[in-house]
């Protein structure tokens, strides 16, 4: 006589539903990385869309919106998209006194020799900049800059001042890869554009090497 046996699976190897709030942590895992409180909300709370660079040119080209480009002058010389509008949230600091002085030498030994980096202060005009280019609340804004860190700041002042789509560039231009951005003008690539100082220098050595090696570093 044949004997079935039934086998069951153990309670443990079955896939469980996952709960409410799982699904809310897994959204929220596929986010990008901020560190701050308020920026995190904005960006959770839709006020202002994170863009990957592979996809901006698609969302410039089919969602209306526009590119600004928020990064110091000496960056966007480098390498700067054609037709991006332009306000940068930071300048050059030109105060001369002695408490600047002395804050611009600390600046330039820490910071300056290393990346190229100028001592910079807030643009007072950043606002009244981006308003008289774009007086319409309501335009779609693509904001950037190198890194990400500065156009998250941008975003989140254009976003307490009432602009209503905005949109944050993940990670900066530094994120690029080579075809993200079809057209890219001036001497530099848009990845490499707020490389300066020594670490330019080291970073032109080390595509020679990756160049003459294969490898990648």
């Amino acid at each position: 006589m044949a004997i079935l046996l039934k086998f069951q699976a153990p309670i443990h190897h079955l896939p469980q539903p996952q709960s409410t709030a799982a699904r809310r942590r897994q959204r929220r895992s596929h986010l990008p990385i901020v560190k701050s409180a308020i920026d995190r909300y904005l960006i959770q709370s839709g006020s202002i869309i994170p863009i990957l660079t592979k996809d901006a040119v698609s969302a410039m080209e089919f969602q209306g919106y526009r590119l600004l480009d928020v990064r110091p002058e000496w960056e966007r010389e480098k390498a700067r998209i054609p037709g991006s509008l332009y306000v940068p949230l930071f300048v050059e600091d030109k105060d001369n006194s002695p408490l600047t002085l002395l804050k611009k030498w600390v600046h330039f030994g820490y910071i300056g020799l290393w990346t190229g980096q100028c001592f910079t202060t807030i643009n007072p005009s950043f606002m009244h900049q981006v308003e008289t280019l774009v007086p319409g609340k309501d335009s779609k804004l693509l904001v950037a800059c190198g890194e990400g860190l500065r156009s998250m700041k941008a975003a989140a002042k254009l976003h307490e001042e009432g602009y209503e789509n905005l949109g944050w560039l993940v990670g900066g231009f530094n994120r690029a890869k080579d075809g993200d951005f079809p057209v890219v003008e001036g001497v530099e690539k848009l990845q490499y554009a707020s490389v300066g100082g020594v670490s330019y220098y080291l970073l032109k050595l080390l595509l020679i090497l990756q160049a003459l090696t294969g490898m990648k570093f």
